[in-house]
């Protein structure tokens, strides 16, 4: 099969792939490559897909039958020829995308990596392919939208093609909107306001995942958010949908926003989808800002996170140190306390040095909180403390 542009071979996971040769698309030093290739390819996106071959797997297994997987901005084939090979119970992957050497190339792909006999491939819009499968008895069990940018325009059509029970997984690597940078397209596309505030990525998630619930409700479905996770430059949500317009008003009950003191880095919870008024911090009297509508619920659940643990373990190959200590870290937060404080980021504006931050936290837990690293960012800590404490902690362990 002639596909008029330079590829390589790649190895990932189990698969052998071809994919652009991104060099060669590389004008100027800034270019990004994957943007300008005939065909999207992101090897940074490989943590993203180990993690993913992980939570299907996990899903599966919660199911314990055969699976319809769906990926609609498939690209080169990586993600959903992987699923394909690596993961057990799968009876057939969907992949679609609306450009036609994209699908030259996934068919190459799934032929070479001997998947031909799951792997499905077609070539229309994203939105289009997914309403072919709306139809009560044609939903799919799972899908994953892994766009360049927002996965908003595709969640009406992503929600109706999943059956009841059904998961979904939104990638979304418009950081710069999310965490505060452009507050009116955040407003826009996910209808809720941001803040740029130290656990700007946690707030990310929770907008995110807010979109899902509000789009969802409109279907008179509800959503569970199953695994999330903030990786490099951009964020990832997996939710279960569940059908039901009494379980949807429950699920809205997670929406809110939270509120935020940018002099002493209190902040605080409100529920509710409106906000009449943010009022003033409780510990220092400054005017508070607020981030939301937003999601308020857990944005991992520790059952869910356990199997995805053990799917870890089940690997043939090695995933590597960073997701094992993603997957660990989540679990290790499913339970913990909205938002997170970085220290280093609260001693620059005291003018301290930086202690250890195994040492604050150590200072927490003896002062009776809870306390706990988070993987959203090294030098964080989730708490429920309050900031005068967090700080006294900070102070204490110089």
């Amino acid at each position: 099969m002639s596909l008029g542009f330079p590829t390589e071979s790649v190895k990932e996971g189990t698969a052998e792939l071809l994919v652009p040769k991104l060099d060669a698309f590389k004008q100027k030093k800034e270019d990004y490559a994957p943007s300008k290739a005939p065909v999207f390819y992101n090897p940074r996106m490989k943590l993203n897909r180990d993690i993913a071959i992980l939570v299907l797997q996990a899903y599966q297994r919660t199911l314990n039958r055969d699976i319809y997987v769906a990926e609609p901005l498939a690209g080169c084939g990586v993600r959903g020829i992987r699923f394909a090979k690596e993961v057990v119970g799968i009876c057939t992957v969907l992949l679609n995308d609306i450009n036609p050497e994209a699908c030259r190339l996934a068919e190459l792909n799934a032929y070479r990596n001997n998947t031909s006999r799951l792997v499905s491939i077609s070539n229309h819009d994203a939105n289009f392919f997914l309403s072919q499968y709306a139809a009560p008895y044609k939903r799919l069990d799972y899908v994953d939208i892994d766009p360049f940018g927002s996965p908003v325009p595709y969640l009406d059509s992503a929600i109706r093609a999943l059956r009841d029970g059904g998961m979904l997984a939104l990638t979304a690597t418009d950081l710069a909107p999310l965490c505060g940078v452009y507050p009116k397209a955040a407003l826009r596309k996910y209808g809720g306001l941001p803040l740029r505030t130290e656990y700007c990525h946690e707030i990310a998630v929770r907008l995110l995942s807010g979109c899902l619930a509000v789009t969802a409700a409109k279907h008179d479905i509800a959503v569970n958010i199953l695994f999330s996770h903030s990786t490099d430059h951009y964020i990832r949500v997996y939710a279960s949908l569940h059908h039901g317009a009494r379980k949807a008003d429950k699920s809205i009950q997670n929406m809110g926003f939270i509120l935020h003191c940018f002099t002493c880095f209190h902040r605080e919870i409100s529920r509710g989808t409106f906000l009449s008024s943010t009022g003033r911090c409780s510990e220092c009297g400054a005017p508070l800002k607020a981030a939301g509508p937003l999601w308020l619920g857990n944005i991992a659940e520790r059952r869910f996170c356990e199997r995805v643990e053990q799917a870890m373990t089940d690997r043939r190959f090695d995933l590597g140190k960073r997701v094992v200590k993603t997957v660990i870290s989540v679990k290790e937060e499913s339970d913990a306390p909205i938002t997170y404080y970085v220290v280093d980021k609260i001693c620059d504006k005291l003018g301290i040095p930086v202690p250890p931050l195994k040492r604050v936290i150590e200072n927490l837990k003896k002062k009776g909180f809870q306390a706990l690293p988070t993987h959203f960012h090294s030098r964080g800590v989730k708490t429920d403390a309050a900031s005068s404490k967090v700080i006294e902690a900070i102070k204490t362990a110089l």
